[in-house]
């Protein structure tokens, strides 16, 4: 529940955001997507909820599945960035595996972190998991005026990180800008 005075500070922070998604993973990349263009296929339950849990309130420009690659990572990101895109959302590749790459590949961009959104996101896998939730390395940052969140594979790390992030989208955006 927010307070009168939390309301008052977000009460000039854009309504309706705009929105990438990534999806990171090298079985599903594999699979033939150009027939979904804004739809992600049945076999990426992560990128389906972010996508359920924001299209009604925010503009998704760009959604894409891409496998495990630094490069291409990279290249998304300054191509959802170009088109507008205010937040870009991951999920996947953030684990401790030797194919895992999201976290080393963008925290380098980060000119300032959020190291709440970390620290909460574990702390409340924490309470459903118990120790294992110090294996997420879940993370946000900001990066040339663009938000970057980094969120875990798992629908259900993803599930936790959209009821964290998702309140602050406008706030975090109204932010950026000053």
């Amino acid at each position: 529940m927010e307070s009168k005075s939390m309301k008052e500070h977000k009460k000039h922070s854009p309504m309706k955001v705009k929105v990438g998604i990534i999806t990171l993973s090298d079985s599903i990349s594999r699979q033939d997507n150009s027939k979904y263009k804004d739809i992600p296929p049945n076999d990426d339950l992560s990128g389906q909820i972010i996508m359920e849990s924001l299209k009604r309130e925010h503009e998704i420009l760009s959604y894409k599945i891409i496998p495990d690659d630094e490069e291409l990572l990279l290249i998304n990101l300054e191509k959802m960035r170009n088109k507008g895109a205010q937040i870009i959302i991951s999920t996947g590749g953030t684990g401790i595996g030797k194919h895992d790459i999201t976290i080393e590949t963008i925290t380098p961009l980060f000119t300032k972190e959020l190291k709440g959104f970390g620290e909460i996101f574990r702390y409340e896998s924490y309470k459903e998991l118990g120790t294992g939730a110090m294996l997420s390395r879940a993370t946000a940052g900001v990066w040339k005026e663009t938000l970057l969140v980094a969120l875990p594979g798992s629908p259900n790390a993803v599930e936790l990180g959209m009821k964290i992030i998702k309140p602050e989208l406008g706030h975090l955006v109204k932010h950026m800008k000053n």
